[in-house]
């Protein structure tokens, strides 16, 4: 069939159905420098909200748990991911916590506003920060801006990083003679949403960020303070321009399918974080801010969390007469097999993103860690690595530390380009690996590699990462750990091209 009848066939054919042809590929852009970019990007979060902590990460009854009550398995399972930063404790719970609540030896349950539960309180600040060092991550603390006070939230960072004042000796006089020192800590979450606790207006947002800072840097001007924001001009503008110089970064969420999301669905949401940050940054350029502030992406995730008619607090009934079946309903959100290969190409897709943007975008986190929509399934016996896990390893395992940019060439699939790719380099230019995404659900794509500009020949094969699987829809599981996981293959090299499988996920390496 000629090229063009093939054009005017593709323009029929229903999304991800079409062909695709051999020109799709990467070429490096001329001139290029290395870009480093910050390994914060692979970060993870963690908040109170179903099994992520209790049940989760910690479980002092279970036979698997240390003498401190964390789940060992959990957390040799996340030194493989080398995670950088956590995030904690929420979130939409932290709009109505306090975390002297969560410190010391008497500690009572309360009652979380946002999700219609008792919470212990026995997984408090001491027990995040040791977590956060067992598994090698930075700890990051979000503080209460919904229900919570300034002087609340630099009381925290005086209680973690000082050794002087009443917070900084109540902290030694709980048996922890050195200070935590929390390097991280945003202000608030989410408190655009009517949804959150204690929500606030661009009005009320922007002097409440401000006066929150120069508490907080009062107690420790070291810290490295974030604030919740959105790419919306009317509500980030104005905390940039009355709070900016107090920041050094700005928060963005994203959540981009649901429970019952198909493959086509996420698919067709892969360029949107791309659309979000480069929104945001117009908006730092705007504020000229643009380097002195950065996005934190601190909450991502293929899907949006499962949980019917919550927060409490964004509906007058409070989650209505049903209000125990809606909290159950939240078992969904961990049923296995939602989480798909589609999940896999979506997360690789968002890092790319994020390699891409590097500049601007030096800290992100997958959103939660475990259980929920969790790269890790954790349960009473083990734990299952979903296909998102798989992708944040191969991410963090076996990239380059600089970003090349590279110009790339493909063909579309209804809305979104069927593949995505990008490059990384050492220092000298010498060790080349590329992180290519086939969004395709059922076509194998031919990526055309630049070999030219990497390597100065073309090889007969590459070495290559791949994580696939027989079907899009594929998943694992309790019994069925292993039935999507990355293989370790040689790729033969034709014409300067070599095959990426349909809906996978391929790192593949070069070197001069």
């Amino acid at each position: 069939m000629p090229r063009f009848m093939k054009r005017i066939l593709f323009s029929f054919l229903i999304l991800f159905s079409a062909s695709v042809n051999a020109q799709t590929g990467f070429t490096v852009v001329k001139d290029a420098k290395p870009k480093a970019y910050s390994r914060m990007i692979f970060g993870q979060f963690i908040e109170h909200f179903h099994r992520q902590i209790y049940g989760g990460i910690f479980e002092p009854a279970s036979p698997l748990a240390d003498k401190d009550g964390f789940r060992t398995d959990v957390i040799n399972a996340l030194k493989e991911l080398k995670i950088p930063i956590v995030r904690w404790p929420g979130g939409c719970f932290v709009s109505s916590y306090h975390w002297l609540d969560g410190v010391g030896q008497n500690r009572q349950p309360a009652f979380d506003k946002a999700w219609g539960v008792e919470d212990p309180n026995t997984f408090g600040t001491a027990e995040f920060v040791k977590w956060c060092r067992l598994i090698g991550a930075e700890p990051y603390i979000c503080t209460n801006a919904g229900t919570g006070t300034p002087e609340e939230m630099s009381d925290w960072v005086e209680y973690c990083n000082l050794n002087i004042g009443k917070y900084g000796r109540l902290r030694k006089a709980h048996g922890f003679d050195e200070p935590f020192n929390v390097k991280y800590w945003s202000i608030g979450n989410e408190n655009w949403g009517a949804f959150e606790i204690g929500a606030k207006s661009p009005a009320e947002w922007a002097p409440l960020v401000k006066e929150s800072a120069k508490m907080m840097r009062a107690a420790d001007p070291n810290v490295i303070l974030l604030a919740a924001a959105t790419e919306q001009e009317t509500w980030t503008l104005p905390l940039l321009q009355h709070a900016g110089a107090w920041l050094n970064y700005i928060c963005l969420h994203g959540y981009y399918g649901g429970q019952r999301s198909s493959y086509n669905d996420l698919i067709a949401r892969t360029e949107d974080p791309e659309r979000s940050i480069a929104a945001t940054v117009a908006v730092l350029e705007k504020a000229k801010l643009r380097g002195k502030v950065k996005i934190a992406f601190d909450e991502w995730n293929p899907r949006g969390w499962h949980h019917p008619n919550f927060p409490g607090g964004s509906r007058p009934d409070g989650g209505g007469p049903n209000r125990e079946a809606l909290i159950k309903d939240r078992e969904k959100a961990d049923i296995n097999a939602v989480y798909t290969m589609a999940d896999a190409v979506f997360t690789a897709c968002f890092l790319n993103t994020c390699l891409r943007n590097c500049e601007d975008v030096p800290i992100a986190g997958f959103s939660p860690v475990v259980n929920t929509r969790g790269a890790l399934f954790v349960h009473p016996k083990g734990i299952v690595k979903r296909t998102t896990f798989h992708v944040l390893s191969m991410y963090a395992n076996l990239l380059e530390k600089n970003v090349l940019p590279v110009k790339i060439h493909s063909e579309r699939i209804g809305n979104v380009a069927v593949m995505d790719a990008v490059l990384t380099c050492n220092d000298e230019r010498s060790k080349f690996v590329v992180a290519a995404v086939n969004k395709s659900p059922d076509k194998a794509v031919p990526l055309t590699m630049d070999f030219a500009a990497l390597t100065g020949s073309v090889p007969e094969n590459v070495q290559a990462v791949i994580l696939s699987s027989a079907s899009e829809n594929d998943f694992n599981d309790i019994g069925a750990e292993n039935r999507v996981q990355p293989v370790e293959k040689t790729l033969p090299v034709k014409d300067g091209t070599v095959e990426i499988p349909p809906h996978s996920v391929a790192v593949i390496k070069a070197a001069k």
